[in-house]
C-alpha cells in the first residue's frame, strides 16, 4: 500500500480485528523522538474507548527510521491493531497527510481519527472525553488542551505565560481550532475536504494545521473543545526563556496575519488586518499590565506587544516553525 501520492509506505503492521471493524484510528506523527514516542504509545494502548481502535505511527525521518523501529518494537510486544507508515517527504504536513490517507485506506469504515504528537502523553480517558464532546454537540472536529510539562522546579513559573495557555477553557462549541496536536476529526470532514488535507506549501511558515481548520470552517464544519481531554506536552528547557517566549509570541502574531491574508488577500482585507494589528499594538500596554498582574510573570506583560509586532512584520523563522518538522527541541 502506498499513500499521499506514492510518498509513503507501510514499514510494519499488526492485525487483530478485521480492518472493516475498526472505527477509530489514532495517528502519531513522529520525528527523531523515539524514546518519547514510546511514552506516547503507552498512553494510547491504555485507552479503552467503546469502539474498536487502531494506531498509526507516521515516521517522518525516512533516513534514520529511529521512530519507526521504536514503534515496531513496541507494537510487537502488545496485542494491538497498529501500523507504522514512513513518509518519505520531510515536513509535518506530509506526515499528517500520510497518516490520514493511510487510515482511510487501511480501515475503510472508520468514523473518527484522533491525532497526538510524539512529545505528548494522553490523559487516561483522553479518547473517551473527545468522543463524549463530539457526540454531545455533533461537532465535526474536537480539540483539547496541550498542557506544558516542565522539567525543573524553577521553570514552573513559565506555565503561566500566555504562549502555553490553551485557546479555550470550558467544554463546548468553539469558533475554530488552531493546532492538530490534540484533535478528533470525524469521517465527514475527511470525506468533505480536498486532498492533500494539509497544504505542504505551508510547511515552511508553520500554518498547515491552522490553515486546514480554517478551510474546514469555510466549508461549514463545526468545532468543539473538550477541556478534560488533555495531553501533557514535554517542554524542552530552552523553551522556558524570555527569548524563546518572545520568538513564539512574534510567531503567533505572524501566523494570525498570514491566516487573515489567506482568507482575504484583497486590498480591503489587508487593510482590515493592518488596522487590527495597529489596534492590538495600541492596546498592548494596558493588556500587558493586566497579564503581569494576573500571572505574576513580568515576561507575560510583553506578550501582547510581541504579538502585535509579529502581526505587523509577519515574518516567521523557517528554522523554528511548528509545522516544518515538529522538531522543536
Amino acid at each position: 500500500m502506498t499513500s499521499d501520492g506514492q510518498d509513503s509506505f507501510i514499514h510494519f503492521q499488526t492485525k487483530l480485528e478485521d480492518a472493516s471493524d475498526i472505527e477509530l484510528v489514532v495517528i502519531v506523527p513522529t520525528f527523531r523522538r523515539p524514546d518519547h514516542l514510546v511514552k506516547t504509545l503507552r498512553t494510547i494502548v491504555s485507552q479503552r474507548p467503546d469502539v474498536p481502535l487502531a494506531t498509526i505511527v507516521v515516521e517522518n525521518d525516512a533516513d534514520g527510521l529511529a521512530g519507526a523501529q521504536a514503534a515496531k518494537d513496541f507494537f510487537s510486544g502488545h496485542s494491538f491493531d497498529s501500523s507504522v507508515v514512513v513518509a518519505r517527504r520531510h515536513g509535518y504536513a506530509h506526515a499528517c497527510n500520510a497518516g490520514l490517507t493511510a487510515a482511510l485506506e487501511l480501515f475503510p469504515r472508520i468514523g473518527l481519527v484522533a491525532v497526538i504528537y510524539d512529545d505528548e502523553i494522553a490523559a487516561p480517558e483522553w479518547l473517551d472525553c473527545l468522543m463524549a464532546v463530539q457526540e454531545a454537540h455533533d461537532a465535526d472536529i474536537v480539540g483539547g488542551p496541550q498542557l506544558p510539562v516542565l522539567g525543573h522546579p524553577q521553570e514552573q513559573k513559565w506555565k503561566r505565560h500566555p504562549v502555553f495557555a490553551p485557546p479555550y477553557h470550558g467544554s463546548g462549541p468553539v469558533p475554530v481550532l488552531y493546532s492538530a496536536g490534540n484533535v478528533l476529526i470525524t469521517r465527514r470532514v475527511l470525506d468533505g475536504m480536498p486532498r492533500p488535507f494539509l497544504d505542504p506549501v505551508l510547511n515552511i511558515v508553520g500554518i498547515g494545521d491552522a490553515d486546514f481548520f480554517d478551510r474546514c470552517r469555510a466549508k461549514g464544519f463545526s468545532f468543539a473543545w473538550a477541556a478534560d481531554a488533555w495531553v501533557a506536552e514535554s517542554v524542552p528547557a530552552h523553551h522556558t526563556t524570555a527569548s524563546w517566549t518572545r520568538a513564539r509570541s512574534l510567531e503567533k502574531g505572524a501566523i494570525s496575519t498570514l491566516m487573515e491574508h489567506q482568507r482575504d488577500a484583497t486590498f480591503s482585507g489587508r487593510l482590515k488586518t493592518l488596522c487590527k494589528s495597529l489596534w492590538l499594538l495600541a492596546s498592548s500596554l494596558p493588556v500587558g499590565i493586566r497579564l503581569w498582574t494576573e500571572t505574576g510573570l513580568a515576561a507575560a506583560s510583553l506578550h501582547p506587544l510581541h504579538v502585535a509586532i509579529g502581526r505587523l512584520t509577519a515574518r516567521i523563522d523557517a528554522d523554528d516553525t511548528r509545522d516544518g518538522n515538529r522538531d522543536r527541541d
